[in-house]
Order: structure tokens, then C-alpha cells, then sequence
């Protein structure tokens, strides 16, 4: 055989085998603009680099051209920063196969606030909406070598002019104008740090075959043996072309012929799941997700690909009339649920500070602290995608807020546009995600309206109009794009439904009980005022000893310093914790104790509304504490500090959140003994109750079988109180695995013995291993190292003759300075 003859047969069979394949993938180019960037003041001419996504203050940070306004009270130095218009830039390169590409697009993800893009010096679009992406055709606009530029103007002047088409004043303040994150216009809890510039990412994306544009997975029905749902599946095509759906869910394939129409559509795809795997939130069963992949294949070639999770679950909110009021609970996969966790706000005032590890710790908090629900509060952000990922994957139920708080908004047609457009994109970006258990429309408007003097001197005319915008927006945008676009979750007006100066808040929905606190009411008050459903309530703490260091920028604990001084952003916030903890504790003689007992005082106030409602199920069905995470070193209602150290609150609500809870209640001289039981299975057992003194004397002991039914609050024994034993004995309950330490007085009427701990330390793996002993009863032994780590619990107690044995995890390879204080010390 010639050489042109092998050649000749070896091209026709290469030629052959290559159509007789699949032609190869034609996926859309996604180029992410996150290099090069570059920012200035716009009448500067000095360009410096700048972090995308990011913000202005971190990119000034960056340079040392601002201080830091986190430490000492650098925040009023650093005000200036908003009130000035900037400027960023990059330049980037296109491949031509990219730039043959028949569909180009810019998608902005999130631009803060009021910005005006250039691409190639032709102006694309005027921004005016935070919380929104934007999407923008550039084909005709691209070339081989691009500029984009976004000038930022200041929300101050854009909310000058917009109030000046306001024919009256509206609460609170201008920030109603503007969409972006209400709490960087300061708040009781974090500075005054209102941000501008890229903090999303900012896509470019190209393609020639049809694409997805989203995938809605619609649940259409669900029983024990089969789920029924729907995949709306929104496509964009070029042209009229024919197409096949290629789709797989738990093993089983299924291909769909379809024929797309030029332009962007929907089409749809049924699915049926046999006895369904159901998700649950993690403290009643498993949080399942299924993976639904979809590949749209044109001509045998992969155009586009999209993975769903989804968990098959209904979630709805329970709200019927009975004779005491209206319910309000969550009813999960049919059964009744108790919502245990807290209010979340965003985790840094600075989002781009905020990573993946933040997240996934943060949330592990949660799960560990045995919370099953966070509600996102409506005056912070919409969160990230990765935020609802891990909370569908660790099954904790979201209550999200639309993002309105505290005020009153516009109702003009082109403020009202921008909601609706805003609260599409959102319902629709988080419809698929099964933690999300309600859509709230506002925090605390209507209770403002009503009852916050907002109303004082305004005509009829004018108090009509107010809440006629503010019905245009609560009562009718938003629970009608939530029906029209989400699967089946439900809305709520607003939080609370009825403010504490209404009678009905006790009885009704919703409550924000602020009476503790705002209105210097005892913490015996939770027992006395218990809500349908606690949604907010909380107390003020020192934060940890690493965040008051920072803050202060020395090493001795000082709260007495200016810079705790501009870390306080509640005008009687360091009063009211003084008020409390004398009225429940001593004061303490130094700076260092101060904070010890802070935290003590809040626990103590917190959990004793933990245990309130929760024993009062099922009238009560919820309890969410105010708050569980800083955006900055402050002093606050967290029960995380900033730098994620657990305050005494997170410890004891682990224990308070626990599914089944001995708790009790003493009225005058009995005590009534309870097990909260949030299970759906019957709990059997021996109660065993012991009551001894503090140096281990046992003054009486007793037993009896219990029976508990599922998802209860019983009580199951009544016990009389001598006077002579209550401040010198402890009640230990337990049952099975479980088991509580029950005091008889306040912590200052306790006669508590000197402390006389001894601590024995060990290396292991993971970081220490802490054995503490103490011959006598220790009351709240807090535990602390300037090691960074975590402790596996924390403001404990020890019963006399007792040892416990706690982790502490670390990478410090030593640990030399453990120290220990308890409330022995003290009283």
C-alpha cells in the first residue's frame, strides 16, 4: 500500500468516526469582571486598585487612606466617605470566539446604590436599587480591548431631590428613599457606615445555542407515597429550533422533546417521586435534598446545564381563630412544629468581609444550639445564595423579611415599580430553597405607625395617604408576588402584628415584647406576658474580652473608654444593664467581672423567656431571641460577638433549645415541675429529683415513672417549697439522658460556698481536654484563654463532688493561661 493511499484511507475513517460521535459541548462562556479594577474620587485624578465585589471602605482601607472605623470611635472620622461621589474602572479582553458568540450579556448582581455604567464610554444604564441585578444585552458594544466604568453618586443627594417631590415628611429619616440596607444608615446595635460601590459580582456572559434562564421546581402535591411537581423551566432561544430536555433525579432519567420559539419562554416538565424522602428540619428528622439536573441538548450537543436541590416538604403558617385569640405556628410536613432560634442580621457591615468559612461556622452555631429557625430581619440584605444553601442542607426553617424596617415609604408609581421589580427577582431567586418557611413584608412598620407617635400633627388627609402607600406595597405588591411566583409559601404582613401597647399582642400573631428592656420590666415578665409567638425579644451584654481588646486597641479590659463609649448605639444601654444586674446579681468591683456579669444578666433574662414560652405550648409555638450575631465589635443584644465567640446566652439557650427540656416555675411556695417535649415520639422513663445543698448534704430524694406524649408541654410533678432550704439547696431533675439544675432564688439571694475548683489540662487532637472538680456546688464557671478556640460548654454549673470535662478546640499547641472566674466569687 502507498503512503497516500494509508493517508487517504486514514483521513476518510478519522472522518467517519468523528460524525459518527456526539458533536462536542457548546456551553454559554461566563467571564467573571473581577480583575483590574480600579477606584477614585470622582474630581481626582489618582486611580488606585480596588477589590471587586467590595465597597468603598474597604478599598480605602486598603490604601490606609481612611482609619478603621471598627476600632477605638474612628466611625465619625470616616463619615465623609458617603457623602462624595466615586468612581471605579476596569478594562478587560475578549476572545474573539467570544466575541462571535450570537448573545452577549452584562449581569450586574448587586450595585450599591445609585450608579451610573459606562461600557466603552456609551452610557448603558442608571441604577437605583441595591438589592436588584441587572441585566444588559452589550453584543454591539464589545470590542477586543473594553472599559467599563460605574460612577457612584452619594444617596444624600439623591434623597434631597427625591424628598423634595414628597408633598409631607415621612418616618424615619431619608433612607426610605433609597433601596439598599437600612442598617447602614446606623441602627441601636451598629454604626453609621453607608457604603457604595460593586458588592456582587458582576458577570459577562456568551452564548450561540438556547439557554436556561431559571428552573422553578414547583411542588404540585405530596403524600406518604408519592410527590407530584412541576419543572418551569424559562428558555431563551435565538431562533425556532428543536430541542431535547435530558433530566435525572434520584437515578431515574427521562428525555424531553421540545420545540423552543425564538425569544424567551416556558415550558414544562412533570415529575413524580415514589414514596419521597421528606426534609425536615434537623431536630425532628433529616434534611433531605434531592438533586434535580437538567441538560438542554441541541442537535445532540450539551447547550446548557442547571442542578436544582430541592427538599420536598410543605411548610405553612398556621393563623385560626379559637377562643383565646388566633394561632400562629408552622406546620411542617403536616405536623406541627416549635420554632426555637433567633433573629439574624447581616454578619459584617462590610459584606464583602463575609466568606463561605463565616457562613458555614456561623450556621453550624445554629445547628449545635439546637435553633431550627433564623429570621432574616427586613432591615439588612437579602442574603447570599450560599447562606439558604447551607440552611436547606443543615434544615433550619428561614423567616424572611422583605427588607423594610422601622418607617414608612414612599408610595409614588415609580417607587412602587421598583419594589415590585426588586421583590420578583427575590422571590423568584429563592422559591426553590425548602428552608424558607415565610415572606414577611416589614419589620415593625405598622406597630411604628400605630403606636410610635408617627401620626402626632398630621391631617386626615395626609394619614390616609401614608397608609394607603404603605397598604399599596404590605398589603398588595408583595403578597401577591409572593402567590404569584413562589411555591406556596406563605406571607405575613408585617412583625409584629400588633405592637406591646395593644392588648392583643399577647393573643395574636406575632409579638416584639420589648417591655424587658425598653421599658425596664422585670424578667419576670416573660412568665407573666406569654405571647402566640415570640418573634423578638432580648437583653444588652458586654461582648467577649478578644472583642473589647480590639475595639479599645490595648491589651487591659477597659469599658469605660470612649471607644466603648462609641461601640454603645443605645442611648440607656449601659444604664438598663446596670439597673438589671443590680435588681438580679452584685455589681462587680472591676472591668474585667463587669463583662462576666453582663453576660450572666442576659442569659438569665433570655432563657427565662425561652422556658416560659416553650412551657406554655401549644398556645405558644415559637421563640426567637433578638439577636444572634454582630455586624461590628459592639456592645449589643448578640449572643455571638463579632469575632464568633460565644457569649453565656449561646451556651445556655443550647441547653434551653434542647427537644426535651425540664424546666420549672414557682409560684409563691410550690414549685411546678415540667418536660417540653418538641418530638413527635412518646417519652418514657424514671424522673429521678434529688434536692441538695450546696456542699452535697442530700435533703430529700424522689421517683416516679413518667409518661410524656409527643410535641407537649406537661406538668408532671408539683413540689412544696420550705423557705429555710431555697437559697442554700439545689433541685437536680433527670430524666434518661436529661437533666436540669433548678435554683430556688435569685442568683444574689443564693448562699453560695467559696469557689474551690482544681482543673487538670491535657493535650488532645483536636486542642485540650479540661477536667474541673469542685468539692462544693461552682454557680456559672466561665472559662476563658487568650488562645483563640472554642469551648465545648461554658458557664456551667458543678455539683459538689462533681467533675466535668470539657473540649476546648484549638491550634494553639499550649495552653498557660486558662483561667476561671464563677458566681461564687462574688456573692
Amino acid at each position: 500500500m502507498t503512503n497516500n493511499l494509508f493517508l487517504s484511507l486514514l483521513t476518510a475513517y478519522i472522518f467517519i468516526s468523528f460524525v459518527g460521535c456526539q458533536p462536542p459541548d457548546s456551553l454559554p462562556e461566563i467571564v467573571t469582571l473581577s480583575t483590574n479594577w480600579q477606584f477614585k474620587k470622582a474630581t481626582d485624578s489618582i486611580w488606585r486598585t480596588a477589590e471587586v465585589p467590595g465597597n468603598i471602605y474597604t478599598d480605602l482601607l486598603q490604601h490606609t487612606l481612611i482609619d478603621d472605623p471598627f476600632v477605638k470611635n474612628n466611625e465619625e472620622k470616616v463619615q465623609w466617605v458617603s457623602q462624595i461621589p466615586w468612581e471605579y474602572k476596569t478594562t478587560f479582553s475578549l476572545q474573539k470566539t467570544v466575541l462571535q458568540k450570537k448573545n452577549i450579556q452584562l449581569q450586574f448582581e448587586g450595585l450599591d446604590t445609585y450608579a451610573a455604567i459606562y461600557l466603552n464610554d456609551s452610557l448603558l444604564l442608571k441604577t437605583d436599587n441595591a438589592f436588584r441585578s441587572y441585566t444588559l444585552n452589550v453584543k454591539n458594544l464589545l470590542r477586543k480591548e473594553n472599559q467599563l466604568r460605574i460612577y457612584f453618586t452619594p444617596t444624600s443627594e439623591e434623597e434631597k431631590l427625591l424628598k423634595q417631590q414628597q408633598a409631607y415628611s415621612l418616618p424615619e429619616g431619608n433612607r426610605i428613599f433609597t433601596r439598599k440596607a437600612q442598617f447602614q444608615y446606623g441602627w441601636d446595635w451598629g454604626p453609621k457606615l453607608n457604603t457604595s460601590g460593586i458588592w456582587k459580582p458582576i458577570t459577562l456572559k456568551a452564548w450561540d445555542s438556547p439557554i436556561f434562564e431559571d428552573i422553578f421546581m414547583r411542588q404540585d402535591s405530596l403524600s406518604s407515597t408519592e410527590a407530584s411537581l412541576t419543572a418551569l423551566l424559562t428558555i431563551h432561544s435565538s431562533k425556532d429550533t428543536s430541542c431535547e430536555i435530558v433530566s435525572e433525579v434520584a437515578s431515574v432519567k427521562k428525555q424531553t422533546p421540545i420545540h423552543l420559539k425564538k425569544g424567551t419562554h416556558q415550558y414544562t416538565i412533570p415529575f413524580t417521586l415514589k414514596n419521597p424522602t421528606l426534609w425536615w428540619t434537623h431536630n425532628l428528622g433529616t434534611p433531605h435534598l434531592y438533586n434535580f439536573n437538567f441538560k438542554l441538548k441541541v442537535h445532540g450537543s450539551i447547550a446548557d446545564n442547571k442542578t436544582v436541590k430541592k427538599g420536598i416538604r410543605t411548610i405553612k403558617l398556621i393563623t385560626q381563630k379559637d377562643s383565646i385569640g388566633e394561632t400562629f405556628y408552622f406546620e411542617l410536613n403536616g405536623k406541627p412544629v416549635y420554632a426555637k432560634g433567633a433573629n439574624y442580621i447581616p454578619q459584617h457591615s462590610f459584606q464583602n468581609k463575609v466568606n463561605h468559612k463565616h457562613y458555614e461556622k456561623l450556621l453550624n452555631d445554629v445547628v449545635e444550639t439546637n435553633m431550627n429557625m433564623l429570621r432574616v430581619w427586613g432591615g439588612g440584605i437579602y442574603e447570599h445564595d450560599i447562606f439558604y444553601d447551607l440552611c436547606d442542607e443543615k434544615g433550619i426553617l428561614v423567616w424572611q423579611d422583605f427588607m423594610f424596617a422601622c418607617a414608612m415609604y414612599p408610595g409614588n408609581a415609580e417607587f412602587l415599580a421598583n419594589v415590585q421589580l426588586e421583590a420578583e427577582q427575590q422571590v423568584k431567586r429563592l422559591r426553590n430553597h425548602a428552608s424558607v418557611a415565610l415572606w414577611c413584608g416589614n419589620n415593625e412598620n405598622s406597630e411604628g405607625w400605630h403606636r410610635w407617635g408617627w401620626q402626632t400633627n398630621r391631617t386626615e388627609k395626609e394619614k390616609t395617604a401614608i397608609w394607603n402607600d404603605y397598604l399599596a406595597v404590605f398589603d398588595s405588591i408583595l403578597p401577591k408576588t409572593v402567590r404569584q411566583f413562589s411555591d406556596h409559601t406563605s406571607y405575613w404582613e408585617s412583625s409584629p402584628k400588633y405592637g406591646r401597647g395593644n392588648p392583643k399582642y399577647q393573643f395574636e400573631g406575632d409579638a416584639h415584647d420589648w417591655w424587658v428592656w425598653h421599658d425596664g420590666a422585670p424578667f419576670e415578665h416573660f412568665k407573666e406576658k406569654v405571647p402566640r409567638f415570640m418573634s423578638e425579644f432580648g437583653f444588652q451584654s458586654f461582648p467577649g474580652y478578644e472583642v473589647i481588646r480590639y475595639l479599645n486597641q490595648k491589651d487591659s479590659i477597659d469599658i469605660r473608654s470612649k471607644s466603648i463609649q462609641s461601640h454603645q448605639k443605645h442611648p440607656r444601654g449601659f444604664q438598663l444593664m446596670e439597673e438589671y444586674m443590680q435588681r438580679d446579681y452584685t455589681l462587680p468591683k472591676n472591668d474585667e467581672d463587669y463583662v462576666y456579669m453582663s453576660q450572666l444578666v442576659q442569659a438569665r433574662g433570655i432563657v427565662m423567656g425561652i422556658e416560659a414560652h416553650r412551657r406554655a405550648k401549644p398556645y405558644n409555638m415559637g421563640t426567637l431571641y433578638w439577636q444572634l450575631n454582630d455586624c461590628w465589635p459592639a456592645i449589643s443584644w448578640s449572643s455571638i460577638d463579632y469575632f464568633g465567640n460565644w457569649k453565656a446566652l449561646q451556651y445556655k439557650a443550647k441547653k434551653a433549645f434542647k427537644n426535651l427540656l425540664i424546666s420549672s416555675e414557682i409560684k409563691k411556695d410550690s414549685l411546678h415541675l415540667f418536660v417540653v417535649n418538641d418530638t413527635y415520639t412518646d417519652v418514657k422513663g424514671q424522673l429521678e429529683l434529688t434536692l441538695l445543698d450546696f456542699e452535697g448534704k442530700v435533703n430529700w430524694k424522689h421517683s416516679k415513672e413518667v409518661h410524656i406524649q409527643p410535641n407537649s408541654s406537661t406538668i408532671i410533678e408539683t413540689i412544696s417549697l420550705k423557705n429555710s432550704e431555697r437559697k442554700s439547696s439545689v433541685l437536680c431533675a433527670k430524666l434518661g439522658d436529661e437533666s436540669a439544675i433548678i435554683y430556688l432564688e435569685k442568683p444574689k439571694d443564693l448562699l453560695l460556698p467559696k469557689s474551690n475548683a482544681t482543673t487538670t489540662i491535657t493535650k488532645i487532637n483536636e486542642g485540650f481536654s479540661i477536667n474541673i472538680q469542685s468539692e462544693k456546688l461552682l454557680k456559672d464557671v466561665f472559662l476563658f484563654t487568650s488562645e483563640k478556640g472554642h469551648f465545648s460548654d461554658n458557664f456551667f454549673d458543678i455539683l459538689p463532688g462533681e467533675t466535668i470535662r470539657i473540649t476546648f478546640k484549638t491550634k494553639a499547641h499550649a495552653l498557660h493561661d486558662l483561667h476561671l472566674k464563677t458566681l461564687n466569687d462574688f456573692l
